[in-house]
């Protein structure tokens, strides 16, 4: 079995709140999150694949095909956008880093597992260089 991992970067704004909070209560539990005007992150996302070997290529996966598949159901979805309102498998979710790794891993496993042999073991998702999340799925 070997690991392989793909890093891939996006922009993105979001806000932490709750509608049905006060805005006192928002910046309380949120702080500078909960900012009305939204704020934005340079994230960078690692996309990790399990599998054995294919002895005539000597890959588990070509990282060009692996890369395409990140960006068509990713990137493109995420990189300059708004998370909580132009995001559609975000849509009605806390825009937390949290559920956005695990949005992005739901969004990741069929298209790399239609691969034979190639599994999804995670993602890991960097909100800032010392803050970030890792979902191996259910």
């Amino acid at each position: 079995m070997i690991h392989i991992t793909r890093k891939e970067h996006f922009n993105a704004a979001h806000r932490m709140y709750r509608e049905e909070w006060s805005a006192e209560k928002n910046q309380e539990v949120f702080g500078k999150c909960a900012n009305p005007n939204w704020h934005g992150h340079n994230y960078n996302l690692f996309v990790t694949v399990k599998g054995e070997v294919t002895h005539a290529t000597g890959y588990l996966i070509d990282l060009k095909e692996l890369k395409e598949i990140i960006h068509e159901h990713v990137i493109e979805k995420l990189d300059h956008k708004n998370i909580n309102l132009d995001v559609p498998f975000m849509a009605g979710k806390m825009a937390s880093t949290e559920l956005l790794t695990i949005g992005i891993f739901n969004q990741l496993k069929a298209p790399i597992e239609a691969y034979p042999g190639v599994f999804l073991h995670s993602v890991r998702l960097f909100e800032t260089e010392n803050n970030s999340a890792e979902y191996f799925g259910d």
